[in-house]
């Protein structure tokens, strides 16, 4: 009796070992290289990106064009222009303007469009979304219905032809982040928002969305308490047909990583960095001594509903970094995460508080999981 019971608890544990181990080994690996950064020596984070018509878009965002910081007096400031890259190995060309500066908004990628939805400038934040075509090397721009709210710092995922925004905050000057969560049907004839069900879980803003096996996903982010962020690793899947569920917490905050998350294989969603709020409490001390964001990049199993990391972000700190920063690699955050030739792209971002990158990773995926 007891070499049976001895017998199965060998079993069991060379059993979920090997499945540890293959889960492992099916986790993607990527080859990381650089395209041509955009043609703004500082960088801008918060902008829009995506690819339309087969060029790759990136627009908006803000900076500080001085290449300061808050703390030097210097005054962030938005931007309008549009980027557009036409080939892996071209040059950017600045080929139009967004109707008004504006950034932190959430983009998709939506048949042969880029998408823009909500974000912020000086102003204030901002409902609008905007479809951009890239044609005859000009920038196209069309308005789709507005969003219920105005909301910055929002998430956005695409599944099937329907757009769902998840979370955000409202207006600059919110104590508290937003527990919104909207849906737009492209296809619909009378194209309209609704506003769903809310996720099981605390309002908040700067999460990472992502879709996979015709479900939605919500990942970490951060929440407001009086002003005052607090970092989650909570998680939640959105079945259109069932509704929401709780699912593994993360390992740790991936608060703003770039979003949306990259659907990988039949069963991964993968999150690039973010902001495990490590730093958070000391980032008015440490100013440019930041070290920069978290680089691990996490994944998700939905069949198996657990995370793995997955390999890092690339990343060289050279010896000037702090007083050069632009001559390191850094993993970005307040970015989006598109797909483009099969490869990720990050474009730009913010790589420590108030500093800004003009560089364009690119992860290729180079082995292949289930």
């Amino acid at each position: 009796m007891h070499k049976s019971i001895l017998l199965f608890l060998l079993l069991f544990m060379f059993t979920t070992l090997n499945k540890s181990v293959v889960q492992a080994q099916e986790t993607a690996q990527f080859k990381w290289s650089k395209l041509s950064p955009i043609p703004n020596k500082i960088g801008f984070a918060g902008s829009f990106a995506g690819v339309a018509n087969g060029a790759l878009i990136v627009a908006g965002g803000a900076n500080f064009p001085d290449g300061g910081a808050p703390w030097t007096g210097s005054v962030k400031a938005w931007s309008n222009q549009i980027f557009v890259l036409e080939q892996l190995n071209a040059q950017w060309k600045t080929v139009g303007e967004l109707p008004q500066a504006l950034g932190y908004g959430a983009s998709i990628n939506y048949k042969n469009a880029l998408i823009i939805l909500g974000g912020s400038n000086e102003k204030g934040h901002y409902a609008d979304v905007l479809m951009l075509n890239y044609k005859n090397g000009a920038i196209e721009i069309s308005k789709l219905p507005n969003l219920p709210h105005p909301i910055a710092n929002t998430c956005a995922v695409l599944l099937g032809d329907v757009i769902y925004v998840i979370g955000g905050i409202e207006n600059p000057d919110s104590k508290t982040a937003s527990q919104n969560f909207w849906s737009l049907d492209l296809a619909a004839k009378n194209k309209e928002w609704k506003t769903l069900q809310t996720w099981p879980g605390v309002a908040r803003m700067l999460s990472v969305a992502g879709a996979q096996n015709g479900s939605i996903y919500l990942f970490s982010g951060v929440e407001l308490i009086n002003g005052n962020r607090r970092y989650l690793k909570d998680a939640y899947q959105y079945s259109p047909k069932t509704g929401w569920a709780k699912i593994a917490d993360l390992p740790n905050a991936v608060a703003a990583a770039p979003t949306p998350a990259y659907a990988y294989g039949k069963n991964h969603l993968m999150v690039f960095g973010g902001d495990d709020g490590t730093d958070a409490p000391n980032a008015a001390t440490l100013k440019e001594q930041h070290p920069g964001f978290s680089n691990q990049i996490l994944s998700y199993h939905t069949s198996t509903n657990s995370w793995v990391k997955a390999g890092k972000v690339i990343t060289e700190k050279k010896n000037d970094a702090i007083s050069n920063p632009n001559q390191s690699t850094w993993a970005p955050v307040t970015t989006t995460l598109t797909v483009w030739h099969g490869n990720v792209i990050l474009p730009s971002g913010e790589v420590r508080p108030a500093t800004r990158t003009p560089n364009v990773l690119m992860a290729t995926p180079h082995q292949s999981i289930k």
